[in-house]
């Protein structure tokens, strides 16, 4: 039976995570026969199956500028606060804190839920919705109304509801002071009993559970290993040479954004350390998050004196020309060429990353982040990684690899065969369906 399912969000666009899954859910869902409408503030997908409205998206400026209020960290908050209460002034001297907000945020941030809640009616409506899935919009505070708003539909319709987590708020440093703790409290995540919720590891069910007591079903990040990687054809025979890796050198491949948790810095130290001819390449730009990290690591590199290529500008989602004449790549294009995939993250969801370097049988160097520890190691997967910090022996097991080919293709076809087992589109497709089912109240 057809269902129409819609997924809200703050963005549908790019090679973000959430916008990845959310493709990768949607792929799935409609192979069994559903049909997926979208509605965020950024959306790439077809106008037909989209309502589009702006102050949904995160980085809208009416919305940054409620995130500089609601985690400012600071007294400039505070000073809002005290202008705005002039009759509390004399009442108790120590009133005021940084956890104080003023009133006029407030204000928008109540019009901005009523304008989305009614924009979230008119996607009900537009497209007969009978489910609906939240991706990370009730998870990271990122657009407070919008949470809101999500939450007191859901309370008002009594709606179906998917709500697919996978950054919390207790999980990022940037969010641990504010001034909207009520909020966060009411709809990140929103407690109702028509919400089944998702996470995408272990540890935050049990997070859910302790700080909530929510129950979650656990659905990790996938891929379709189902369908082996198509073979290189002539057009990526120039990726290496196009990025400047020479005849003898290896190519290092940093498949992530620039920003801080990824810990690109392991990647350049590994390479100054290694003693061998290489280059590193970073596929993706910082993105929303600043600049400042990436000048950090270009500082860095040119300390060590090691070679960082930074080629976003090359690898796009779809193949082209860049304005000066040259290839664009797609990230599946490059990753056949790279001798080594590194993943130095401190902090991850899950770890798309990860999977796709499985997917494309690239030997892979990670960091032992909590999470790799906890969902993906156990499962057998055989990677060179190191416990927050390069070792010697971490430097001899990579030489080993690189210079042992046969050895490390044992290994990526062991590690391919384990994600098709744990990791693939077949098992999201059960998940799917039983949840689904659940959600409708009838059984699979």
């Amino acid at each position: 039976m057809t269902h129409h399912i819609g997924f809200i969000s703050t963005r549908f666009a790019g090679t973000d995570g959430v916008s990845l899954e959310t493709q990768k859910w949607a792929t799935v869902l409609e192979r069994l026969g559903h049909k997926c409408f979208y509605f965020a503030g950024e959306c790439d997908r077809s106008s037909h199956q989209s309502l589009v409205t702006p102050e949904a998206f995160y980085r809208h400026p009416e919305i940054d500028k409620l995130n500089q209020q609601a985690y400012s960290g600071s007294w400039t908050v505070t000073k809002e606060a005290r202008k705005a209460h002039p009759e509390m002034t004399h009442l108790h001297k120590d009133f005021f804190s940084i956890y104080v907000r003023p009133p006029q945020m407030t204000r928008r941030v109540n019009e901005l839920k009523e304008y989305l809640k009614e924009r979230l009616y008119e996607f009900a409506h537009q497209f007969d919705l009978e489910i609906l899935v939240i991706e990370n919009a009730v998870t990271i505070p990122l657009n407070l109304p919008l949470g809101l708003a999500i939450t007191e539909f859901i309370a008002e319709t009594g709606f179906p509801t998917i709500a697919h987590h996978h950054d919390f708020h207790w999980e990022r440093q940037r969010f641990q002071v504010n001034c909207v703790g009520d909020y966060l409290a009411t709809a990140f995540p929103p407690a109702l009993p028509s919400i089944r919720h998702v996470v995408i590891n272990s540890i935050q069910a049990q997070q859910i559970a302790s700080r909530y007591g929510l129950a979650a079903r656990v659905i990790p990040n996938v891929m379709d290993f189902d369908s082996p990687p198509p073979a290189s054809d002539p057009y990526t025979e120039t990726v290496r040479k196009d990025f400047g890796i020479n005849d003898g050198e290896y190519f290092f491949l940093q498949p992530t954004r620039v920003i801080q948790r990824k810990g690109i810095e392991h990647a350049v130290e590994l390479v100054r350390r290694l003693g061998l001819p290489a280059k590193l390449v970073i596929s993706h730009a910082s993105g929303d998050e600043g600049t400042d990290y990436e000048q950090r690591v270009r500082e860095y590199a040119h300390l060590l004196d090691v070679t960082v290529r930074f080629e976003s500008d090359q690898v796009q989602d779809k193949r082209g020309v860049t304005k000066d004449g040259q290839k664009i790549y797609t990230l599946g294009d490059v990753y056949p060429h790279a001798d080594l995939v590194t993943y130095p993250s401190s902090i991850e969801g899950f770890g798309n990353a990860f999977l796709e370097a499985v997917y494309y049988h690239r030997l892979i160097m990670v960091n032992n982040y909590s999470i790799y520890e906890v969902d993906i190691k156990p499962k057998g997967f055989h990677t060179l990684w190191f416990d927050g910090f390069i070792s010697t022996e971490t430097l001899e097991a990579l030489r080993y690899a690189l210079k042992h080919t046969e050895q490390t293709q044992e290994w990526a076809e062991m590690n391919y065969q384990l994600a098709k087992r744990y990791f693939s589109y077949s098992v999201l497709e059960r998940r799917l369906e039983s949840i689904v089912a659940d959600c409708l109240g009838y059984q699979v």
